[in-house]
């Protein structure tokens, strides 16, 4: 039993990347590979996706096959084999075949959601491109080469879809199923949708014929807890498995719990301030920059995430191959902050919004925090609290002065990562940040294939993004679970999802 913040909103990661649903996603279907596993180096009970860089293994990297059993990619970075798992069936009880991975790449390709970025990343240009072998045998041939050839296929966003079942609930209106998704899955995943209904509950049932072996758990209770006060009651009493989501200090209450305990590791997460370069002053870098000055990130980690974060002090996620800390400049400098709103012409200060999620426990104390630091210098934020459910609407329309935001790029590489949110092509940049220079050098990392030329480009890009400062970069918090401590088998995935397959009990 999971005590979760809510019932997933949708089914289709596609569409929907809500907390329920990435879940979901990773219960209901497999990619073709993944990752292998490694112990966390701060918390040898969780294990962790080792997503560095192996020159010593093939193509750099420590992978595992999933669907696929084996995998070749052409000296070029162009072209990559897949040679498919036999005996594989999906819930539907359809065996898995080259077409399911063609299928699944032509619904993303003809997608309206996150689909079409995963295609883009990869260089998809031409369904032509990916084409099946045989039965058993998928390849995907590129017109450039690119170091996420593999990478993506990793990627959560890539699962492998049952095509036959697909194909029969597709219609003239809806050729793609994405009605059906909404309430149900197609996948090969180790779990199949047993009941969902949203605002109370979504059940999964273990299937008995997983070619992974069945999980431990024959079913997963999602229950719908709004309240973390109330999550972290039902853990503390019992009544539930895994609390979701809690406030900070509520983690650390559960030192003392005889039943209950938490795991806290370093995340692919960040926590910023958009800062949105088409609203005047925002328009300015020197008064991006003084934002930043004025952002108190030590009283943050300390008040309000009671040291269950680390200050941002990178445009990538920490612990990213390529990640770069050396262009921080903004530790908390009032006079700093001061001369540049001077330079600004804004020596008096300025008037605007800070815009928070209201079901998030850390961002309105933080926003409250912020904006006290700001009035030094003269500026006066009004706090604009937004319901969790138009929140992160109020997120994509970009047209919020400064609004928060929580995120991951689910892809460890610092191409993927810098071309998410910071390509002014990206439909995350929320910011609305335009740099040419930027915009040309995140393109050439992601045609390049030696490390030591991309480590070069993705530095400069890091620099330059630190300096022109986009973002109020604020933390990156750590993910943390709340369990019970007979609960074993937590592992840590970039996409910050849990997958229930993992756990059993001692």
């Amino acid at each position: 039993m999971i005590a979760s913040p809510a019932t997933p909103q949708g089914l289709d990661g596609d569409y929907d990347v809500s907390l329920g649903t990435v879940d979901s996603t990773g219960a209901f279907y497999d990619n073709l590979i993944a990752y292998k596993k490694i112990p966390d180096p701060a918390s040898p009970d969780v294990m962790r996706e080792d997503i560095g860089v192996h020159p010593e293994l093939p193509y750099g990297l420590a992978l595992e096959g999933k669907l696929a059993e084996k995998w070749e990619l052409s000296p070029d970075g162009k072209r990559v084999t897949f040679t498919l798992r036999q005996g594989v069936k999906s819930a539907w009880g359809n065996p898995l075949t080259a077409e399911d991975v063609r299928y699944s790449w032509a619904r993303r390709f003809n997608s309206k959601g996150n689909g079409t970025f995963m295609t883009r990343m990869l260089g998809v240009e031409d369904l032509a491109q990916i084409k099946v072998q045989s039965p058993q045998v998928v390849s995907f041939d590129l017109p450039k080469p690119t170091p996420l050839i593999l990478k993506l296929h990793c990627n959560l966003g890539s699962p492998i879809y049952d095509q036959v079942k697909m194909k029969q609930v597709a219609t003239t209106d809806d050729p793609w199923g994405n009605n059906f998704l909404k309430n149900n899955s197609a996948g090969f995943g180790p779990y199949r949708l047993a009941q969902i209904v949203r605002g109370q509950q979504a059940v999964f049932q273990a299937r008995n014929d997983y070619y992974g072996g069945k999980p431990y758990f024959e079913t997963v209770v999602m229950r719908e807890v709004p309240s973390s006060a109330s999550r972290l009651s039902l853990l503390q009493g019992g009544a539930v498995d895994i609390a979701q989501f809690l406030a900070p200090r509520e983690y650390l209450s559960l030192k003392s719990s005889p039943l209950a305990t938490f795991d806290a590791v370093p995340a692919s997460y960040m926590l910023w301030l958009e800062l949105n370069a088409k609203i005047p002053p925002f328009d300015n870098r020197l008064v991006r920059q003084a934002m930043n000055y004025l952002l108190p990130r030590d009283e943050i980690v300390k008040t309000v995430y009671y040291d269950l974060a680390t200050k941002q002090t990178a445009c990538v996620p920490q612990g990213y191959p390529m990640v770069d800390y050396s262009f921080f400049d903004y530790d908390e400098n009032v006079d700093k902050a001061k001369d540049l709103l001077k330079q600004a012409g804004l020596a008096a200060g300025f008037k605007t919004t800070i815009s928070y999620d209201a079901g998030n426990p850390v961002q309105e104390p933080i926003a409250l925090i912020f904006q006290t630091s700001l009035r030094r210098v003269g500026i006066e934020a009004v706090l604009d609290k937004l319901p969790a459910g138009v929140f992160y609407e109020n997120v994509s329309r970009r047209q919020k002065p400064v609004i928060f935001y929580l995120d991951s790029p689910w892809t460890p590489d610092p191409g993927y990562s810098t071309a998410l949110y910071f390509s002014s092509k990206s439909f995350v940049d929320y910011s609305n940040y335009s740099n040419p220079d930027v915009d040309k050098l995140i393109q050439e990392g992601m045609q390049t294939l030696d490390d030591p030329r991309r480590k070069v480009i993705y530095t400069q890009v890091q620099k330059t993004v630190m300096n022109d400062a986009p973002w109020g970069f604020v933390v990156y918090p750590k993910y943390a679970l709340g369990r019970k401590k007979n609960l074993k088998g937590f592992t840590y995935y970039t996409s910050n999802n849990l997958r229930f397959q993992d756990f059993s009990r001692t």
